[in-house]
């Protein structure tokens, strides 16, 4: 880890600066280093930074945190990413209150292909949490990252179905990277860094606390290209996010729902008060985004894993180029007895990789 970098979350850390004040410093100083090099007259000429500011900074408490923070980094694995960073989200650059370093954990590219964020409810119906599979399913092979915030309800049920259908996905959390919350996500927080992760503005060891899910709801709306409302209550964390969403010039859309429930109450008052568009389904997004239609914009799938057998990776390949067939046809054109099909089915359908569906019909899960 860099000096630069030592500085870098020494600023994040020092009270009195937020990112506005940080942002300011590095334009007038040039590097984080320089900042704390500095004397305090020429602190107190930034704007914005008086004089009881500039000597917090001198005392020079944030290096011997940022010192701690990054061993305590290295610990669980993370990563940290500064604004000046070429991996640090180009979305936030200009967003005037976006934060100025992340914490993460996992496998991703901030900058590479689509996001779009799911939020909702986090007392999800039935229906809303079919709505997530479909949502996810529809972008699956798209290029496009998945955001939400790990909350229970229509966030955990679009997390999981991403990993799921390997798609990937970003938890945007309120706390520490090292704290999952709640602690019964923490499974699906683990299965998401293979493709995707976490992320944070937050230390190491932060504990939940309900004034920061707001300011969590910002990083989600401004990584991503449009966010979908599913289901939310006439007042919410999803609301909120929708709020940032519009202000950030991001795309919005609200799943309909029954108008004597509760938690479609949100989405029927963004889409009646034109504060987002109607989702029917993935097309709409792809049409408002002016993205390729189904399929132009396809990624190569996922490699299969490495423990199929042929004749399960056969399976699995025809019914992802297919959709759904009947067992005749999946004997047919994968050339595998039906005596020998049946077992390597419920198997497959046993491990999650796939559905069985009526009339003898199987589909990926």
């Amino acid at each position: 880890m860099s000096d630069e970098k030592i500085y870098q979350l020494a600023l994040h850390l020092t009270n009195g600066l937020g990112s506005v004040l940080i942002r300011q410093l590095i334009a007038h100083f040039g590097s984080a280093q320089k900042i704390f090099q500095a004397n305090l007259k020429s602190l107190t000429r930034v704007n914005g930074i008086g004089e009881a500011t500039a000597r917090i900074i001198l005392q020079k408490e944030g290096i011997r945190e940022a010192e701690n923070e990054l061993k305590k980094l290295a610990s669980v694995d993370g990563k940290l990413l500064f604004y000046t960073d070429p991996e640090f989200p180009t979305r936030f650059k200009s967003l005037y209150d976006a934060p100025v370093l992340l914490y993460g954990k996992g496998n991703f590219n901030l900058n590479e292909g689509r996001f779009v964020g799911v939020v909702g409810t986090r007392k999800a119906t039935e229906y809303g949490k079919n709505t997530c599979e479909q949502i996810v399913e529809g972008l699956a092979y798209k290029g496009v990252t998945i955001v939400s915030g790990l909350a229970y309800g229509i966030d955990i049920a679009t997390h999981r179905a991403c990993v799921k259908l390997r798609v990937p996905t970003l938890g945007a959390m309120a706390t520490g990277i090292d704290l999952i919350y709640p602690s019964t996500h923490a499974k699906t927080a683990q299965e998401m860094q293979a493709n995707g992760g976490i992320l944070t503005e937050y230390p190491i060891g932060t504990k939940p606390d309900f004034m920061r899910f707001p300011a969590r709801n910002r990083i989600i709306a401004g990584l991503s290209d449009a966010i979908i409302v599913v289901e939310a209550a006439e007042k919410g964390g999803a609301l909120i996010t929708a709020e940032y969403a519009n202000n950030y010039n991001r795309d919005v859309f609200a799943v309909p729902g029954n108008l004597t429930n509760s938690y479609s109450t949100g989405c029927n008052q963004l889409i009646r008060t034109h504060k987002a568009q109607i989702f029917t389904g993935v097309d709409d997004l792809m049409e408002a985004l002016s993205w390729l239609p189904d399929g132009a914009a396809s990624t190569t799938p996922p490699p299969l894993p490495e423990h199929f057998t042929q004749a399960e990776s056969a399976i699995v390949s025809l019914l992802r180029q297919k959709g759904e067939m009947q067992i005749d046809e999946l004997a047919w054109e994968s050339q595998i007895h039906l005596g020998k099909l049946s077992p390597l089915l419920l198997n497959l359908e046993l491990q999650g990789y796939l559905r069985s569906l009526p009339g003898k019909k199987f589909a990926l899960a």
